[in-house]
């Protein structure tokens, strides 16, 4: 009896480890997940570009429209730029940003993943030359379709089509509109002013998405059988204010959701699937979200309504719904044959990031087959992204690059020709399908990261070129993958993620610099306050089990004519987290994606507790 109660001791132990000690290397999934990113570029490739294998391509896109187009993703392993799945994946990339930036920091990503969502917002910007038009494809999927050649030397048609209010796309600018939304959050603190110019975007885009409406490819008709908007455009209306809403706190958009939940939607479906085309669980999911915080006002009844199917979406992930999602024999979500695997990596993050809502709030996940724990929620999202890595029937990983047995004949025209910078002999259009299509062999560009397709509905999957409905990578599969995988590299370990946004600010509070230690003469005196600034301001107070917190915002600008290096600040009386900056030691310095600041420019960083604010000094710089 004794050693049988033992045993069961260590499984109960071994249970509960198992989570920190998986056999699989998240850190290294999500550094491969966003290199994946960085193959799908489309412009002038800039000098810290590490996948060496590609070049420049698509320089003269827009030429013909008198537009600049150049920069932007490819979607998937064709040459054509799609605007509404682009605009998707910047927004699921910045959702993972905002709920795991710290875990994206602590383990060196952060950096490449702003970096991969500003390739696109830099792309959407230029896209949107004016209030009322928006350019959302360049290139067309017949054409490109009928060759197969590198992005760097594509001979296909490069026309542009744009939406406008006379060729309405309220899906397309929505989408959009939401991706620049989400974006101007992720550049709040370190580029205040980009964020600003993103959320100019992102408001004009709503306006245009509202006020002319129309789904997008009833105007761009050449996106219909690639990206035919099936669930019409109220789902992205609704996307789009949610969030502005939590990018600006500005009441419309609160009134926006509550006001057209019913009659658009938001409230009424109950969804299987979350994507690039059908946002409706995404909704409900930020929806519920911001009831859950206590910010409903007098829509909390409505919110109610957008929470209950929010959570029908997750307990159908469990099989604890009336009508659940479809797996797998070996587990994974089944939703279509072709491209399944987008199915699975966004409906992990959901599942992920209502843990953590639901965790916050100190609830459970309420199921008609019973109460759920967060816990349980998150496991799910383990066991997808468990699946994919290679804890499947076949022992396959079906993200590129990552373990052994991983797809070696991916559908993507870059990686199974060979690189132009190694071959630059012209690769004609229909040349490409008899040389490089066709090979029987391993592409010669390892496209590091890619999440394919992925396997049937019984597991199955075959490792060929020409079977495009498994072996074609997409970047909608990968976006939502880096906040499950940076959530996970932290175990189960449950996270706040209840916290307020950004909101309206009093006047900033001047912190006084002390008196800095003796330096060599070439470096200015850190606290001299004519080259240096420091402001802090309360951007929001809020109450938690009868504890009061404040959000800190502290800005630090360079008042000198030179270029800022070399920073170090100590922060003392610090009781909470902090982001934007970087910790070496008992000092503080530049994030992970800044080196240095240029004269003029200010650095923003954030800090959370439940006290006066932290007392924030420059201890040294240096000015070049």
């Amino acid at each position: 009896m004794g050693s049988f109660t033992c045993t069961i001791s260590v499984l109960l132990f071994l249970g509960l480890v198992q989570f920190a000690v998986s056999g699989h290397d998240y850190k290294q999934a999500l550094s491969k997940s966003i290199l994946f990113f960085e193959a799908q570029r489309s412009g002038h490739l800039p000098p810290n570009q590490r996948v060496s294998w590609r070049s420049h391509s698509g320089l003269n896109d827009g030429k013909s429209s008198g537009v600049d187009l150049v920069g932007g993703y490819y979607d998937a392993g064709d040459n054509v730029k799609f605007g509404l799945p682009m605009a998707f994946t910047v927004t699921t990339m910045c959702w993972s940003i905002i709920e795991y930036g710290g875990q994206l920091e602590s383990n060196g990503e952060l950096g490449n993943a702003i970096d991969a969502v500003k390739w696109g917002t830099d792309y959407f910007i230029k896209a949107h030359p004016e209030p009322n038009v928006l350019y959302g494809e360049v290139g067309d999927g017949k054409s490109d379709h009928y060759c197969w050649q590198r992005p760097e030397e594509m001979t296909t048609d490069r026309r542009a089509y744009r939406i406008d209010r006379n060729n309405p796309g309220s899906d397309l600018a929505g989408e959009t509109a939401a991706a620049m939304a989400a974006a101007s959050i992720v550049f709040l603190r370190s580029d205040p002013s980009y964020s600003a110019e993103l959320l100019r975007h992102a408001h004009e885009l709503f306006e245009f998405a509202d006020k002319y409406r129309g789904k997008y490819d009833s105007s761009i008709t050449v996106a219909q059988k690639y990206y035919g908007s099936v669930s019409g455009y109220n789902d992205e209306l609704l996307w789009a204010a949610a969030w502005l809403y939590q990018a600006t706190n500005d009441k419309y958009y609160l009134d926006y959701l509550g006001k057209n939940g019913d009659s658009m939607g938001g409230t009424g479906w109950s969804m299987r699937e979350f994507g690039w085309d059908v946002k409706y669980a995404g909704v409900q999911t930020l929806v519920a979200k911001i009831l859950m915080q206590g910010k409903a006002g007098e829509h909390t009844g409505v919110f109610g309504r957008y929470q209950e199917k929010a959570e029908q979406f997750m307990c159908s992930m469990l099989g604890k719904s009336t009508k659940n999602i479809q797996k797998t024999p070996g587990g994974l979500i089944f939703r279509q044959r072709w491209n399944n695997m987008q199915f699975v990596t966004s409906a992990s993050f959901l599942a992920a990031v209502y843990s953590d809502y639901i965790s916050s709030s100190k609830r459970n996940l309420r199921c008609s087959q019973g109460n759920m724990s967060p816990s349980q929620l998150l496991d799910f999202s383990k066991s997808q992204v468990d699946y994919i890595l290679g804890d499947n029937p076949r022992g396959t990983s079906y993200m590129v690059g990552y373990g052994h047995n991983y797809p070696r004949q991916v559908h993507h025209r870059g990686s199974s020709i060979v690189s132009f910078k190694v071959d630059q002999k012209f690769v004609t259009c229909r040349g490409g399908y008899a040389k490089w299509y066709s090979r029987k062999a391993s592409d010669p560009n390892v496209l590091t990261g890619a999440l394919v397709g992925g396997p049937d509905a019984y597991d199955n999957f075959a490792d060929n070129r020409d079977n495009y409905e498994q072996t074609e990578p997409t970047t909608y599969n990968n976006a939502p993958l880096l906040g499950v995988l940076a959530r996970l590299i932290s175990g189960p370990a449950g996270f706040d993620q209840l916290l307020p946004g950004v909101s309206p600010t009093p006047s900033p509070v001047i912190i006084k610099p002390a008196p800095a230690p003796k330096r060599k003469p070439t470096t200015p005196p850190a606290s001299s306050p004519s080259y240096i600034t420091i402001s802090q301001k309360m951007t929001s107070s809020w109450m938690n089990e009868g504890k009061v917190y404040h959000r800190y915002s502290t800005k630090l600008t360079n008042r000198s004519t030179k270029t800022l290096k070399n920073l170090k600040i100590s922060i003392t009386k610090l009781y909470g987290p902090i982001w934007g900056v970087t910790k070496t030691g008992n000092s503080y310095g530049f994030p992970s994606w800044m080196q240095s600041l240029p004269a003029g420019k200010s650095m923003e960083f954030v800090y959370i507790h439940s006290a006066s604010p932290a007392n924030v000094l420059v201890q040294n710089y240096s000015l070049e």
